[in-house]
């Protein structure tokens, strides 16, 4: 069973496409995933149905992905506004036995946070005591496109002093040719001042006209697969 949670620094991360593009690349290699989203704001409706934009993004990019959740909120603010708004209370003891559910049912499940380790679910709730609850390695996405060195040290640094354990982190919105040196620098720069490596650079994507193989394909070239789910993958070793 391999699990992870993956979060952003930010909202801007762009971190579903990470989600998504790493359990449609596992599926594609034979093994069965699961997306297990806790908390998603700002939800669509459609037809009288609420819907997950994140949750609908993966089923775009592989119907066969499963996907669940535990709760889901119309308002587009923090969850802990959100379910406010709504009379709602996150319970963390739903979400716990909500993903308990899921243990050991998928070869590969993601959980997908909000972006932000200290976005309040609720009172003396934090996305930061969500992944401790669930006791998951963390995968950590950035947006290299605004990405604040101070802020992502900042994160890194409270993440361990929290207990966390970092899997790794992987960049989002890398432009190929930049003439922005602190951009170009960015990765050398987060593993030089942590000892956290950076396990992937994506390039800019754009969901309007995004190709799910194309998603694929970028994971398969610009992700450390094996190291990101921490398994041998033995039909990358052919």
């Amino acid at each position: 069973m391999l699990e992870l949670f993956v979060t952003g620094v930010n909202q801007n991360s762009d971190k579903i496409f990470v989600t998504a593009g790493l359990t449609a690349t596992m599926q594609s290699l034979g093994y069965s995933t699961a997306v297990y989203k806790p908390v998603q704001t700002g939800v669509i409706e459609k037809n009288g149905f609420v819907q997950s934009p994140d949750l609908a993004f993966v089923k775009f990019v592989d119907p066969y992905i499963k996907t669940y959740f535990t709760y889901m909120f119309k308002d587009k603010s923090n969850p802990l506004i959100a379910a406010a708004k709504e009379g709602i209370v996150i319970e963390k003891n739903n979400i716990l036995a909500d993903y308990q559910k899921l243990e050991d049912v998928y070869e590969l499940l993601i959980v997908d946070g909000i972006s932000g380790l200290a976005t309040p679910l609720s009172k003396n709730f934090l996305e930061e005591d969500l992944i401790k609850l669930v006791d998951l390695p963390l995968l950590l996405v950035i947006s290299a496109f605004d990405a604040d060195i101070n802020n992502i040290l900042l994160t890194i640094n409270h993440a361990k002093e929290k207990g966390i354990t970092l899997r790794g982190i992987i960049l989002t919105n890398y432009p190929e040719n930049s003439g922005n040196s602190d951009v170009k620098l960015l990765p050398r720069l987060i593993e030089e001042y942590t000892d956290v490596k950076i396990l992937g650079i994506l390039p800019r994507l754009n969901k309007a006209d995004l190709n799910p193989n194309d998603l694929i394909s970028e994971i398969l070239s610009g992700v450390d697969l094996e190291a990101v789910v921490n398994i041998k993958i033995a039909k990358l070793q052919l």
